[in-house]
């Protein structure tokens, strides 16, 4: 029998080790080493809290479910009924099938069929490849369609802080902006980045509570930004990505339904927009039929 999350495909390069599943593409397991990059599961598990997901054709959550595009209204089913938002688009529960499979990467594409609230046919491919500098990922969304659609991407890697707990990991990411949020976690509006989450010099997790996005992201002269997470044996996960991005969203996970996936590592989340692009429009791509949208990112551990 398969495993809840289908086939389970893996790839290597040296002492990197990843596994994929037909499931949502999720990022399963990344070990460097022996050294879990990202917190795993089980292939005969749920992924606990969005585990390694791609999150399209929206990132984060939409507000009631309900948005405008082009004159008309549309209505996608509630998947976080506690807050009456949709979270986390439509393909992370969907099989994927295999464009191709090496020895160091693995191609996976869904087609994403129209349905009354999403009425747009798209195409979502995700490559993970393994190498010297780790794991890159890269995913195209089309348009299959004949109109304009909405889109947005993001993923939800969970970084391990190692041997050693979240309190004692040590953070450092260099933005500019804050999104605040109501009590339904659906943005407010942009402010600059407060005391107890500016990590621009690095520092301790303990104590800290995140589930919010932060803008403005410093890219480097290889255009690139980057995130950080140091556990206590010394070990650092690095998270980039390129400019194709946007936005971070990061989660201690304080507050996840799953209690046993409480705080067991940072959700590093590299996104093209925050939550409620379709309502807001910010941020929001337009893909027009045929259109193509590409983003990049990776991990390492160092």
């Amino acid at each position: 029998m398969n495993a809840l999350t289908g086939q389970q495909f893996e790839i290597r390069h040296g002492g990197a080790y990843a596994v994929i599943t037909e499931v949502g593409a999720h990022l399963r397991l990344f070990q460097t080493d022996g050294r879990d990059v990202v917190v795993p599961f089980g292939a005969d598990e749920l992924p606990p809290a969005c585990n390694g997901a791609v999150l399209a054709p929206w990132p984060n959550r939409l507000r009631d479910g309900q948005y405008s595009f082009d004159g008309a209204d549309y209505q996608v089913p509630l998947t976080e009924p506690a807050r009456q938002t949709a979270l986390h688009g439509l393909v992370s529960w969907l099989r994927w099938e295999v464009r191709s499979h090496t020895a160091s990467a693995v191609e996976l594409a869904v087609d994403l069929p129209p349905t009354p609230g999403y009425p747009f046919p798209l195409t979502v491919a995700t490559r993970y490849e393994l190498s010297q500098a780790g794991l890159e990922v890269t995913t195209t969304g089309t348009n299959t369609g004949e109109s304009n659609a909405p889109y947005g991407v993001g993923f939800h890697p969970w970084l391990s802080p190692g041997p050693g707990t979240l309190d004692d990991a040590v953070l450092e990411v260099d933005v500019a902006q804050w999104v605040p949020t109501d009590d339904r976690l659906l943005p407010t509006g942009v402010a600059e980045v407060p005391a107890e989450f500016d990590f621009r010099s690095p520092r301790p997790l303990r104590g800290v509570d995140l589930d919010d996005a932060f803008l403005s992201p410093r890219f480097n002269a290889d255009g690139r930004a980057w995130l950080r997470l140091r556990g206590s044996d010394g070990r650092t996960v690095q998270v980039w990505m390129d400019s194709s991005l946007t936005c971070w969203q990061l989660c201690t996970g304080d507050h996840v339904r799953a209690a046993a996936a409480r705080r067991t590592g940072l959700a590093a989340e590299p996104m093209t927009c925050v939550a409620d692009a379709f309502r807001t429009g910010e941020n929001l791509i337009r893909l027009a039929p045929g259109d193509r949208h590409t983003v990049h990112w990776g991990l390492q551990l160092v």
